[in-house]
């Protein structure tokens, strides 16, 4: 891990509680798809986010940052990027990334900033096996909290093997897509996920209800499931 100054490139406000984040590191580094970095507050409070962006991007890194009243931690952490010119990061962390060297199909499962994580083992993925099959399913609880909706859809036609399930919790009048929640979409769509390796990013609880739910319901092998949130449950 390595401690470096970056530049806040730009903010942008994609949602009213989501925050698009662009640093640019000092010198050059390396990190995998699906790893994360902590923005450093002082000595000993550092905050995780997922890096967005992928290992071919040089030039900066990417955050989708969830920051609202209801949660003000990461509320601090927009306030000072929003206040600085250059913040401190810590990085690269985490265990759940892209595993390369595989072929099996991918399932990807995210809850509202979680996309973030799965937005960079995802184009890794695309860019590296263009071919394989992969599923991404995203959850949020309004429509207009799956900000990148269209990204995915764009990609979904270049790439008729990759699947794209939004799933709203709280539908509009005119929806006429997948309500519920994110987990209950993937164990009506699939009898068995013995042969996916599987990436989740999302609330803790979440990501322990998927872990177990799987498991037991639908032979997936934890050795093949990835999320940070598995560290701490």
């Amino acid at each position: 891990m390595t401690i470096m100054s970056c530049k806040v490139s730009s903010v942008e406000a994609i949602t009213d509680t989501v925050y698009r984040v662009r640093l640019q590191p000092e010198s050059s580094f390396s990190f995998r798809a699906g790893q994360y970095l902590m923005v450093v507050m002082d000595e000993r409070d550092k905050r995780p986010f997922s890096i967005a962006s992928v290992p071919s991007e040089t030039q900066f890194l990417e955050l989708h940052i969830g920051a609202s009243e209801l949660n003000l931690y990461a509320m601090a952490v927009m306030d000072r990027i929003l206040k600085q010119p250059t913040i401190e990061i810590d990085s690269p962390h985490g265990e759940a990334w892209l595993r390369e060297d595989s072929e099996r199909p991918l399932l990807l499962i995210a809850g509202g900033t979680g996309f973030s994580y799965v937005r960079s083992i995802l184009i890794t993925a695309l860019a590296q096996q263009p071919n394989r099959d992969i599923a991404i399913y995203w959850g949020g609880r309004e429509l207009k909290h799956l900000y990148d909706l269209g990204e995915l859809e764009a990609l979904s036609v270049q790439h008729p093997n990759l699947k794209v399930i939004p799933v709203v919790e709280q539908p509009e009048a005119g929806w006429t897509g997948r309500s519920g929640t994110v987990l209950s979409a993937v164990l009506q769509d699939f009898d068995s996920l013995s042969e996916q390796d599987i990436y989740i990013a999302g609330r803790f609880e979440m990501a322990k209800i998927a872990r177990e739910r799987f498991c037991a319901e639908r032979g997936a092998l934890e050795e093949r499931m990835f999320g940070d949130a598995f560290a701490f449950i």
